[in-house]
């Protein structure tokens, strides 16, 4: 019978063909220097590109032995759905799920698991706090993100410094009760065309805060990558749709048991 994994590593992909084998070679490589057993899945975002390919590939010749490996094809329906068809997906124990740029080390986890460990069902990286570090980021792209937190303070009164950086992780049972209950990227999420970056970790955190469980914040190192997706004016105006959506679903009741 196969061993049930320690850690499980979410990746989403969508047109990453250039930056995932980098990013995949080197988590296997730090999964490789673990003495647990470790899950690591790709969920390709239906990528135009060469993705699933390269991420097979790599995988095939990089995986290192105390790892199963899989990559799943998904229809394009963004990120939010891409990241909850992955930790619905993943057998760990503890599930971490990480931006394809591996924007944030993948040494890293070993922040987050040790929350985990401690009895927190949640820990998620952030680029603020006392020990956080953002590296190569321009000043307005910093601006915005403060900008964006205080909206989601004060729409969906989360108290988070950062509810946007893509590294997180939950103990197992936590992360398929949360995201088998997302609403706006849920079941029902849309085939979409080109990029869409959205803000599906607000109802997520949300639905953490609303079923109970203890949520730690935890500062990381966080890189700010060149070749980012993210379109300032039309992202900015979805991710605050998506809040406003959040507040409006909790007041008609969407996140009733």
């Amino acid at each position: 019978m196969e061993r049930e994994p320690y850690l499980s590593v979410v990746v989403p992909a969508y047109n990453e063909e250039k930056r995932l084998p980098g990013t995949l070679e080197r988590i296997c490589a730090y999964l490789g220097k673990q003495t647990y057993h470790s899950e690591l899945i790709v969920v390709d975002d239906g990528s135009e590109d060469a993705t699933v390919r390269v991420a097979r590939e790599v995988l095939e010749r990089s995986a290192p032995a105390q790892s199963t490996w899989r990559v799943i094809e998904n229809d394009h329906r963004g990120k939010g759905y891409t990241v909850r068809t992955g930790m619905l997906a993943a057998q760990g124990q503890y599930i971490l799920f990480t931006d394809a740029d591996l924007a944030t080390p993948i040494e890293e986890v070993e922040k987050l698991l040790a929350p985990l460990q401690a009895g927190y069902q949640v820990a998620i990286g952030s680029r603020e706090g006392v020990g956080a570090l953002r590296l190569e980021e321009p000043w307005y792209r910093h601006f915005m993100g403060r900008v964006f937190n205080l909206l989601v303070r004060i729409v969906a009164g989360t108290h988070y410094e950062d509810t946007q950086c893509g590294f997180k992780a939950f103990q197992r049972e936590a992360a398929h009760d949360l995201f088998n209950r997302l609403h706006i990227y849920g079941a029902q999420a849309k085939v979409i065309k080109g990029g869409a970056v959205t803000a599906f970790d607000v109802e997520v955190l949300f639905l953490a805060g609303k079923r109970g469980y203890r949520v730690k914040e935890v500062p990381v190192v966080w890189r700010y990558g060149e070749n980012t997706k993210v379109n300032p004016l039309r992202d900015s105006v979805r991710m605050f749709r998506d809040i406003v959506r959040v507040r409006l679903n909790d007041w008609r009741g969407c996140y009733r048991d």
